[in-house]
């Protein structure tokens, strides 16, 4: 018996250092290096966020409102691509303001991580807005910016002009009533080919889960920043293949991604206190833009149509969550129309 019990002993403690060695051992992953881009400019906020930011001049100004543009994620970050499409937006005659939301991209990763929140985002933003000096911006938020715009907005109206919304993720908190609101027959909606859980799974592994675990419950980094964000670009271009309507259109790895500003972001983003009331009182014009193929629910889009009074909606054919991938001129035309009313 003694014998026994001393094998299953060996057996647990076995067990143990190989699930600790699992959930310990640094990893890494084949995705690009980050370089940082030529262009970049710098804002150093007052909460000492140092944010990373391209500039696109309006070829012959035709708007004193610049446009600002808030990308995905949370952790997300500004691409070449962003800057190529919004070129075309500054050549119509808008200023326009690229940044990467700090804790990603060009922008500096923060020692505490606890300090990455959506109250965080929204004050940088408003900082922001105080550094270009202007009084009103023209705000165009990309899923989780789009949300971001939203907050921003009901708090801070007086600041923006106009919004767009493109391909825009749930109002926080989430009413899950609204994902069996069947989307209206005449606007054709389509599912995604490649699923949102699909990429999860096949990126996510035991270390990774324990990073986020970590991070959530005890505040703590098990992994340094480069590791992290190596992964959270490695995930992202797996969970993108659900964000176009054919995968073959998805772009390549680019890396950027911000891991512990998304994780701790989003931590914040589901315990933020309802802002609904605030928002249905607001006036300002919204463009709500929708992929056909777009992976977010229609009752969610629906959702901030009936917020916001002053709203309207444009579906755009043959793209999914990213439009600007697969239907760039459409994008960029279909912003133009909205700003040059």
């Amino acid at each position: 018996m003694k014998k026994i019990f001393t094998i299953i002993g060996y057996s647990l403690l076995t067990f143990l250092l190989i699930i600790s060695f699992e959930i310990f051992y640094p990893r890494s992953y084949n995705v690009p290096f980050f370089h940082s881009r030529a262009n970049t400019q710098y804002w150093n906020l007052p909460d000492n966020s140092r944010i990373g930011y391209t500039f696109i001049a309006a070829k012959e100004k035709k708007n004193l409102l610049p446009v600002v543009y808030l990308h995905g994620g949370p952790g997300g970050h500004i691409t070449n691509h962003d800057i190529q499409i919004f070129t075309s937006i500054a050549n119509d005659g808008y200023d326009v303001y690229l940044y990467d939301q700090t804790g990603s991209g060009q922008s500096g990763r923060l020692t505490n991580i606890n300090d990455y929140s959506v109250e965080r985002h929204i004050e940088d933003l408003k900082e922001i807005i105080q550094k270009i000096n202007t009084k009103k911006v023209i705000l165009i938020g990309q899923s989780w910016g789009a949300i971001l715009a939203s907050l921003f907005a009901a708090k801070n109206d007086d600041k923006v002009y106009k919004i767009i919304l493109a391909c825009p993720g749930p109002v926080y908190p989430i009413n899950q009533n609204l994902t069996r609101i069947q989307p209206p027959d005449n606007i054709h909606l389509k599912s995604p080919f490649y699923t949102n859980e699909q990429g999860n799974k096949k990126a996510n592994n035991i270390r990774t889960k324990a990073m986020a675990f970590f991070a959530v419950k005890f505040r703590k980094k098990i992994a340094t920043d480069k590791e992290a964000d190596d992964f959270a670009t490695y995930l992202n271009y797996e969970v993108d293949k659900s964000a176009v309507c054919d995968t073959a259109n998805i772009l390549k790895e680019d890396a950027g991604n911000g891991f512990y500003s998304s994780i701790m972001t989003f931590n914040s983003l589901t315990k933020i206190k309802d802002q609904r009331p605030k928002i249905k009182q607001l006036n300002i014009p919204v463009l709500v833009m929708k992929g056909e193929c777009d992976n977010q629910k229609w009752g969610f889009t629906n959702e901030y149509l009936e917020l916001f009074k002053n709203s309207e909606l444009k579906v755009i054919p043959n793209a999914g969550h990213f439009i600007s991938i697969e239907q760039p001129q459409l994008y960029v035309e279909t912003i133009l129309n909205f700003l040059n009313k």
